[in-house]
């Protein structure tokens, strides 16, 4: 007994080189990956596994029970014979991976072949077949929410598949005496060996399909790090700097002889092995480009299609993946090798993998260009609002000092000039100095206390070194402006404005403040939150203002609103240096 199981084990190589041979076909893989395959397919895997379960049959040891003696392989069998094979382990496998109908199929093919053997076993042996398939379908429902079958349970179900066909020998074949015989000699070896047997194939599988999703994983984990790595460059652009950039990064993280990026007309960057003849910024030259340009899928070039024009040119291959924005190609990613065996089937899924990454990173710097743009159409909408009450007002003041103070007047229109100068010159930039932003503020102001004679008074109480800063066009102006028109409200005398810009560290903190009635509690938290209109005003109100801060220095940008009622009102904020 002990001497079966020995060989029976031995033979257990021929199902590991099956097992293996067996992943290979594309729909026995989709069939272990996804547990479901098409009728054409499933029709094709019942075969495969039916053949499989003769070869175990036709390997197995011809055991003659009358004169207890084994030969090595079956050819047929007398009557006095039965076979100790392996066929269980093929149909069962085939239940565990396909259900029960791919099971009691490939149990049909093995069974039926096995009938016709012969021997005193051979309907018994042929209806356990049949049996052991459907068995397994069973098995294959209990685990329907596992990916793959647990070796356990494979060796379990071979097990159990073995031991059923020795009950059923028991029950049917005859004479009974031959078949308790044979159960005697064969049945612990052969439960034993096919369960082993059964685990053994399940595991050559789950094996291949670890390597392979770790391989899968490792590949994942380099085109994420190369798409970070890349990342800041082509977010810029397709242009030469970022294509150069992204060359070089591509070149040192991949196994790769040379690098390219082109747009449709010429070489943005090149690096790599054949640096000193491929020339930046010549135009396309090789068909093989001009292919994908033209079709926009991935091309395996080889050396004559990538010819350069340079005999003593090393590169005889290379992999060629189109640069895409939404439908539309805009360029080509190349990877080159010195030898087309060194270009495998990973760093062509490599390839097309960073192909698309590369295209996404360009999609997005086409959203930040129109994010920018927009931005940018927002703050000059915002800049170009003036009004016109306060040209009104400063001209009807400039023409009643014509005549009495002639002088004063002049220095009024200049004033007026350098601020309609300066709103001017706000539409067509986003960012000024502080210091222009101050002279703003200033000709305003000069206006102003004109219109009220003695009645407003301003302090200004600014370090020079702070002046440097950028701030957003007309960002002080509309403050000054709120703060003049309520802080001089209900006040005959005195009314001052205060102006401070001070350096704190790297920041400049800036504050204007008023004498005037101040504002409620209520009335605060209303300001803090909704949009307040203004009929008068320059229209850029406090949201605004804010609202341009935040798009120039991030959202957590705010404005600082202090007031009581009765004691004034204080805005103040911060901006970088």
């Amino acid at each position: 007994m002990w001497e079966l199981l020995i060989v029976m084990l031995e033979r257990l190589g021929i199902i590991v080189a099956v097992a293996f041979i067996m992943t290979r076909f594309k729909f026995i893989r989709h069939l272990i990956d996804k547990r479901e395959i098409t009728r054409a397919h499933k029709l094709s895997v019942i075969i495969m596994f039916g053949l499989f379960g003769i070869l175990g049959t036709y390997t197995g040891l011809t055991v003659n029970t009358e004169h207890a003696t084994y030969s090595r392989w079956v050819l047929e069998l007398g009557e006095g014979e039965a076979i100790a094979n392996s066929r269980v382990i093929g149909i069962v496998v085939a239940g565990l991976l396909g259900g029960w109908t791919v099971g009691l199929g490939a149990g049909l093919i093995a069974g039926v072949h096995r009938y016709l053997l012969g021997g005193f076993t051979g309907f018994s042996c042929g209806l356990a077949a049949i049996i052991a398939g459907l068995i397994a379908g069973y098995f294959y429902k209990r685990n329907q929410n596992n990916r793959i079958i647990s070796w356990k349970t494979a060796l379990a179900v071979g097990m159990i598949a073995e031991a059923v066909q020795m009950i059923i020998i028991l029950l049917i074949a005859r004479p009974f005496d031959q078949a308790l015989t044979l159960v005697q000699n064969i049945g612990v070896p052969m439960v034993i060996a096919n369960g082993i047997g059964t685990a053994i194939f399940i595991l050559i599988i789950r094996n291949i399909f670890y390597e392979e999703e770790k391989m899968g994983s490792i590949q994942a984990q380099k085109a994420l790090k190369l798409a970070d790595l890349t990342l800041k460059y082509l977010r810029k652009g397709l242009t030469e700097q970022s294509a150069k950039a992204t060359c070089d990064i591509l070149l040192k993280e991949t196994r790769v002889d040379a690098v390219s990026l082109t747009n449709r007309e010429r070489i943005l960057a090149f690096s790599g092995i054949g640096m000193g003849h491929h020339f930046v910024d010549e135009e396309i030259k090789t068909e093989a480009t001009r292919r994908v340009l033209k079709q926009g899928e991935l091309v395996i070039a080889e050396e004559g299609e990538i010819f350069c024009g340079t005999k003593e040119c090393p590169l005889s291959a290379a992999i060629i993946a189109p640069l895409k924005i939404k439908d539309e190609t805009i360029g080509t990613l190349k990877f080159y090798f010195q030898s087309e065996e060194d270009m495998t089937q990973t760093t062509i899924e490599l390839s097309k993998g960073l192909s698309t990454i590369l295209s996404h990173q360009l999609e997005l710097s086409e959203v930040d260009k129109h994010l920018e743009l927009a931005k940018q159409a927002e703050i000059k909408a915002l800049q170009a609002q003036v009004s016109p009450h306060f040209l009104f007002n400063a001209l009807n003041t400039i023409v009643a000092l014509i005549r009495t103070d002639p002088m004063k007047a002049r220095k009024l229109l200049i004033s007026l000039s350098h601020y309609f100068r300066q709103n001017l010159a706000g539409t067509n930039t986003t960012e000024t100095s502080l210091e222009e932003e101050l002279k703003h503020v200033q000709a305003y102001l000069q206006i102003e206390q004109a219109r009220f004679s003695d009645k407003l008074s301003v302090e200004y109480l600014v370090e020079e070194e702070a002046l440097q800063a950028k701030i957003p066009p007309m960002t002080l102006q509309p403050i000054v402006e709120n703060a003049v028109k309520h802080g001089m409200k209900q006040l005959q005398t005195d009314s001052v404005i205060s102006i401070k810009i001070e350096r704190e560290g790297e920041s400049v903190h800036i504050s204007i403040s008023d004498n005037g009635k101040g504002m409620s509690k209520e009335r605060l938290k209303e300001l803090g939150k909704e949009k307040v209109k203004s009929e008068t005003g320059t229209g850029i109100g406090l949201s605004n203002v804010i609202r341009r801060l935040q798009m120039m220095y991030g959202e957590d940008r705010q404005i600082k609103i202090e007031s009581k009622e009765g004691e004034g009102t204080t805005i103040s904020f911060s901006i970088p240096l």
